[in-house]
């Protein structure tokens, strides 16, 4: 084997809000697209074939600095101008110097990591997060951004998107062909912690509906009501979402938890409660169904995966089933069978272990063949 042959693949995740996962001390909100990012990172670390950064933006840490084996490239803050942020981004590109740029999550960032990636000869990888990048109404929505944003994937060697019904939408919209790799998960051995109360875990997006769950706690005033919801970036109407869930004295809002000690409140949680009008496939039914915590869905369901494997109920955007089917799964405890469905289903499918070699095979290809 020769030198070249024997050089680790440094792969570069290009992730601005992910700083507050690799450093923990850092107290900023984060949302599904970073943990999953931050996990395939970290995972990708326990292979020595293989190097792996972050590009960040500024929370006032170092230009560079390494933590658990990444190294960290610090780039724009979010109050910089549009032209001084993307050229921050691509010194920081520059810097980490990598052979793969992976992005998740449309954003002006991907036009510009893969208009590096063709102007350097590296190669751009984008992992999709949202249906909305997938079937189009994201692009339309955006003249000028959408057809940039379109550009970019045509130009990645490689697109990754959650479930067979993304795959086909981007398929169909902007001809872009693409693989579909579950969400991994690090899946911890099971345990009997005691089932107490029902959960609902986002950011405070207008599209993820907390309201939707304050109005469902009220509608159970015996059941305990768990939110934990850190301000969405530029929420001015935070303060009023928290007064409201305020009024319900059934139920406990969380600003913020640390990464490290959510898989406690899943473990706990009886039922996740999911209120938004699109996802592409949440993290958080993952964390879920691997705690043994059956799921109700107002809305999503990537590939119809809660009925399939009858780990979860979804309601079709229709609140009043949202209403029937928490009161479903409550009677005579439906959830734990239900919850037990669930933790079979993320055992086959999110084993990061798995999912990560999946990364692994279309990395060694894309480096090879780019």
């Amino acid at each position: 084997m020769n030198l070249q042959e024997q050089k680790p693949i440094r792969v570069c995740f290009v992730c601005p809000k992910a700083y507050p996962l690799l450093n923990p001390a850092c107290q900023a909100t984060f949302g599904g697209a970073e943990v999953e990012l931050y996990l395939l990172g970290t995972e990708l670390t326990k292979d020595p074939a293989f190097q792996v950064s972050f590009v960040t933006a500024d929370y006032g840490q170092p230009p560079q600095e390494t933590r658990n084996n990444i190294a960290i490239f610090k780039s724009l803050t979010f109050r910089e101008k549009p032209l001084s942020g993307a050229w921050k981004i691509w010194l920081a590109m520059k810097h980490a110097d990598a052979d793969v740029y992976v992005l998740e999550t449309a954003s002006p960032g991907v036009p510009l990591a893969a208009a590096f990636c063709k102007w350097k000869k590296k190669t751009f990888v984008y992992r999709t997060a949202s249906m909305l990048e997938c079937n189009g109404q994201w692009v339309r929505k955006r003249k000028i951004l959408g057809k940039a944003f379109a550009w970019g994937l045509r130009r990645a060697g490689a697109v990754i998107v959650q479930n067979t019904k993304d795959q086909k939408n981007l398929l169909d919209t902007l001809k872009v062909s693409s693989v579909v790799i579950p969400n991994g998960l690090s899946i911890s051995p099971a345990d009997n912690t005691k089932k107490e109360y029902v959960l609902w875990v986002g950011r405070s997006e207008a599209v993820k509906g907390p309201r939707r769950f304050i109005e469902l706690g009220k509608q159970f005033p015996d059941e305990k009501f768990v939110i934990i919801c850190p301000p969405a970036t530029g929420d001015n109407d935070y303060e009023s979402l928290k007064k409201e869930a305020a009024t319900v004295c059934n139920l406990e809002f969380s600003g913020k938890v640390p990464f490290r000690e959510m898989s406690g409140y899943f473990q706990k949680a009886k039922v996740l409660v999911n209120t938004s009008d699109s996802e592409g496939f949440p993290n958080t039914f993952v964390q879920a169904a691997a705690a043994g915590t059956a799921i109700l869905s107002y809305a999503v369901n990537p590939d119809e995966f809660l009925t399939r494997y009858n780990c979860g109920l979804a309601c079709n955007g229709d609140f009043e089933k949202l209403k029937q089917g928490l009161a479903f799964l409550l009677e005579n405890n439906r959830y734990i069978e239900i919850g037990q469905n669930g933790r079979k289903y993320a055992e086959q499918t999110h084993d990061i272990t798995k999912i990560i070699e999946r990364y692994k095979d279309i990395f060694r290809t894309i480096v090879k063949t780019g």
